[in-house]
């Protein structure tokens, strides 16, 4: 489970007195408490599945770049440094990011699945592609793929 493997992390890095892995890790607990307490119904207690913690990761690293860019773009290069420091310890976390011609194969794959016609079925398409890849792809960028796809 992800959250068990985030945990033991954390412990490491606490003990190897790793400070910036430390802080990261648990800006990431905080984060991942936050949506815990924020999914707490009265029957459930429990914490938010993988795929949403997964989300938030994926979410976290597009955070970050934003600010790399913002810190290159101000002439700050050693924040910078350190966001893509953060980032490198947050993808740990995250599977394997899908290539560009994956993302594309998974596109078509999807949009010969769903019979998608034309950009009115790209909703459909995306969210189909955010149910089976999440935290493997940028839907970012696969939006302008299966937009290409759809013309």
């Amino acid at each position: 489970m992800l959250r068990a493997r985030l945990n033991d992390s954390l412990k490491e890095a606490m003990k190897a007195k790793e400070a910036r892995r430390v802080s990261t890790l648990r800006m990431v607990m905080a984060a991942l408490k936050d949506r815990d307490i924020a999914a707490r119904t009265e029957d459930s207690r429990e914490g938010v599945p993988d795929d949403e913690v997964l989300q938030m990761l994926s979410k976290m690293v597009k955070q970050r770049r934003d600010s790399i860019a913002a810190f290159e773009q101000g002439g700050r290069p050693e924040l910078a440094a350190v966001e893509a420091e953060e980032i490198a310890i947050i993808e740990e976390f995250l599977p394997r990011q899908m290539a560009e011609a994956e993302v594309k194969a998974a596109a078509a794959a999807v949009i010969a699945e769903l019979g998608a016609a034309g950009p009115k079925d790209m909703g459909r398409v995306m969210a189909a592609l955010k149910e089976r890849h999440a935290g493997q792809m940028d839907f970012g960028r696969a939006s302008g793929v299966v937009k290409s796809l759809l013309s």
